[in-house]
């Protein structure tokens, strides 16, 4: 009777090149039924009635088939008797598990298979019912394994000794319907071989036993002790498969992102998308993953602009109100997987729903990436088949959240140390010269947290009797030639909008015209008289609001206002959206002077510190200023004279010559001629700074050495007592000081730079008036002599 080939497993012939061992398999390898038939001859004394009765009908039907005794070297008989054999196969193959198991018989470790489920067939066997090659094991790995199984197998049977199995072998092979692969564990069961002996069977001694099962993975060893010819295989391996792609994925996703790397290369990220294909058997599935940066309250690329999500790339584009961040912001405050079957149907905001359709997303699960209580980034699962993901998936998906969690939160750690690396190298006060002291305290630091006190703290970083230098260039009236820009600006840009405006007036009749006009008109008028604070923001503010999208609609519906409509635009700065000509000017006049004085400075400063190392500070404002502290206690294991204080003041003073020299003689270059002024403030008593760790930078320490500060800071605006005239003045170098003995040094030096033809003639001393909080200051004015 033919089996009912919609629930039995298949039956195949086998092909005599195929129906082999593997070329370099050791042992003679036999097909035979032998073993099932004696398996069913058992069963005739069974209790079991049912049982009983089965084996006993099966062994009328051996005894009506002799063959099917002894070994099949003539496989062919097996597909004209295939009733038998799915008899017999019912010892092996229940029925109630045709449709669900994954189940072939092989000849004895043979590739081609005879019978099988379904499943199997599909799953695992050539179109030839050979066994398929696996994906992650090559032929001789493959061999090799099983000649080893087969060796044990012998030892087993003939020798008595136990042998722990090999273990489970995974097989990945291609999955053609969906076009990807799957796992699968293979147990590789023997029950069913006999191994018979040939001749006599080689003596084994314990001790040769021990070192086999010992060097169970040296099969020279076992090839010496055992050789093939003594022992041949009859009957059938049993395989049977479990797909473990979820155990293997999650396995193999484990070790993927723990590697440090991993979300920095768009290639590893594409093998970790692979996987989850795999894993959901989606072969469209998109991987999205965005990291969240809590301070900013916004998603962020995982640096060197690699920018893994598909979704946040929308966001960034969108306003604070608009439909993504609305998502986004939900998944952030209840912190639970939205889960989208079906993005055409779902509940999201119009907009929101076109846009991800848009991206060929129909189905989607978006879920947060919890580190603790913090949320370090976001999942995004999408593919274009509807239903294809739901909260079934939720399942599969919670466990490798986790993993994608680590893996982000170890990806923001060390961008941040990289950060950090290139702030203390080019930004932070933490100055190479002084970094030996932080080392220092650090050592400390972990040495205490070693020894078991968990609330240490880094020590304090002091370093006394440290000499300060000081200097500025500052650009002269930069607040105001500022605000003259603006005012120009402004009054350019409310007279093209009144020129329009007036012309839009003669070709149409529109209330709101008037009422446009007399606003910018009121504005220039008031702007020629002087501009007042709030004027700008007030003004571009109505300008954008209503005057603008007036200007958008007159240009489409009234052609003849196009031309003079296109010239007010012309003159608006595209990416500020306002006109931005003589504070452009001013701009880059102040950039120009600025950049030409730090360039100088660094080059200098790098000559400085070849005489004496010492910490030095620049930045940036309208104008340039720097701080420079040397002494003893800033360096390590370097002695300390004072002859190197007085090296960096004359270098100092040298440097404000050259300085003011290079910036008159750019002035006639610059877009707005722009004047500057230089000053130099002389401290000569030492003093202590301290690192603030909140502020990441140095100040001075003490209330005595605080005077210091202040007076730094109000200089700038000083007056000469009884005059009003500004202390610092273009072309000239003012040097402030509280003590007469200070300003001694000082004369040696312009002396000398008058001898060498940098400084004109003369030095004025003066007094200046009193600032606040600060009075009996004195300085010294000497004027460069400008090539």
């Amino acid at each position: 009777m033919a089996a009912d080939t919609s629930l039995s497993p298949t039956l195949g012939v086998p092909d005599s090149r195929t129906n082999a061992a593997p070329s370099s398999f050791p042992f003679r390898s036999t097909l035979s039924l032998e073993p099932l038939i004696a398996y069913w001859q058992k069963r005739e004394e069974s209790s079991n009635a049912g049982v009983r009765l089965l084996a006993e009908a099966i062994g009328q039907q051996v005894a009506d088939a002799p063959w099917s005794r002894g070994p099949l070297h003539d496989a062919s008989v097996l597909e004209c008797n295939c009733d038998l054999v799915e008899t017999l196969m019912l010892a092996v193959f229940p029925p109630a598990s045709f449709s669900t198991d994954i189940s072939g018989v092989v000849g004895p470790f043979q590739r081609h298979c005879f019978y099988s489920t379904q499943l199997f067939q599909e799953v695992m066997l050539n179109k030839d019912r050979s066994i398929k090659q696996p994906l992650n094991i090559d032929m001789a790995t493959m061999e090799r394994h099983m000649g080893l199984m087969a060796y044990h197998l012998v030892l087993n049977r003939v020798y008595g000794a136990e042998i722990p199995p090999l273990g489970t072998i995974v097989f990945t092979v291609p999955d053609y319907k969906i076009g990807l692969y799957r796992h699968y564990g293979v147990d590789f069961n023997s029950d069913f071989v006999t191994v018979k002996v040939v001749g006599e069977p080689p003596h084994l001694s314990p001790e040769q036993l021990e070192m086999l099962v010992h060097n169970r993975h040296r099969p020279e060893l076992w090839r010496q002790l055992l050789p093939a010819e003594h022992f041949e295989l009859e009957g059938f391996n049993l395989l049977q498969l479990v797909d473990v792609t979820d155990q293997e994925i999650l396995s193999e996703l484990k070790y993927d992102l723990l590697e440090r790397d991993v979300l920095q290369t768009p290639a590893r990220f594409e093998q970790i998308q692979e996987k989850l294909r795999v894993l959901f058997a989606q072969p469209a599935l998109q991987l999205g993953i965005a990291a969240y940066d809590d301070k900013k309250r916004a998603f962020v690329d995982f640096g060197h602009k690699i920018n893994h999500s598909f979704l946040t790339k929308q966001v960034q584009s969108q306003s604070s109100d608009s439909s993504f961040r609305q998502i986004y912001e939900r998944l952030l405050s209840e912190r639970e997987p939205l889960v989208l079957k079906d993005v055409a149907s779902s509940d999201l905001p119009d907009d929101l729903r076109q846009q991800i359709m848009s991206l060929g997303i129909n189905s989607a699960i978006l879920a947060l990436l919890p580190y603790g209580s913090d949320t370090v980034g976001l999942l995004e699962l999408g593919t274009p088949e509807v239903n294809a993901l739901d909260e079934f998936d939720m399942d599969k998906v919670s466990q490798f959240v986790p993993l994608f969690a680590v893996a982000v939160k170890r990806n923001a750690e060390d961008l941040q140390a990289r950060v950090q690396s290139v702030i203390r190298e080019k930004f932070t006060a933490i100055h190479p010269t002084m970094e030996w002291r932080f080392m220092d305290a650090a050592r400390n630091l972990l040495a205490k947290l070693d020894a078991g006190n968990r609330t240490a703290e880094m020590e304090p970083i002091v370093f006394e009797d440290v000499y300060p230098l000081h200097g500025s260039c500052d650009i002269r009236s930069s607040s105001t030639v500022r605000n003259e820009a603006i005012q120009g600006d402004l009054i350019e840009h409310l007279t093209l909008a009144n020129k329009v405006l007036k012309k839009a007036s003669e070709c149409q009749e529109l209330p709101i015209l008037d009422e446009l006009k007399f606003y910018v008109t009121k504005n220039l008028k008031r702007l020629h008289e002087g501009m007042l604070t709030g004027d700008e923001a007030n003004i571009y503010d109505s300008l954008k609001r209503e005057v603008e999208p007036l200007f958008e609609y007159l240009a489409a519906h009234t052609p003849e206002l196009r031309p003079i409509i296109t010239k007010y635009w012309s003159n608006i700065d595209p990416k500020l959206g306002i006109l931005y000509k003589r504070r452009q000017d001013f701009e880059t006049s102040v950039t120009t002077l600025n950049d030409a004085v730090s360039d100088y400075l660094d080059e200098e400063e790098e000559k400085a510190q070849q005489m004496f190392p010492h910490y030095f500070q620049r930045y940036k404002t309208d104008g340039v200023e720097f701080n420079i502290y040397v002494g003893s206690t800033l360096v390590e294991n370097k002695p300390f004279d004072l002859v190197f204080l007085k090296n960096l003041r004359l270098w100092q003073l040298l440097t404000m010559v050259e300085i003011t020299r290079r910036t008159a003689a750019l002035k006639a270059t610059l877009p707005v001629p722009l004047d500057t002024t230089q000053l130099i403030l002389i401290h000569g008593q030492p003093l202590s700074i301290r690192f603030r760790q909140d502020e990441r930078q140095f100040d001075v320490d003490g209330a005595y050495n605080i005077r210091y500060e202040i007076i730094k800071k109000r200089i700038d605006k000083a007056t000469v007592l009884g005059t009003g005239e500004r202390l610092t003045q273009p072309g000239t170098i003012a040097l402030v000081y509280a003590q007469t003995r200070e300003a001694v040094e000082y004369y040696e030096y312009i002396d000398y730079l008058q001898d060498r033809g940098l400084l004109e003639p003369g030095v004025e001393e003066l007094e200046l008036e009193e600032l606040q909080g600060v009075k009996g200051l004195l300085a010294l004015r000497v004027k460069v002599r400008i090539l």
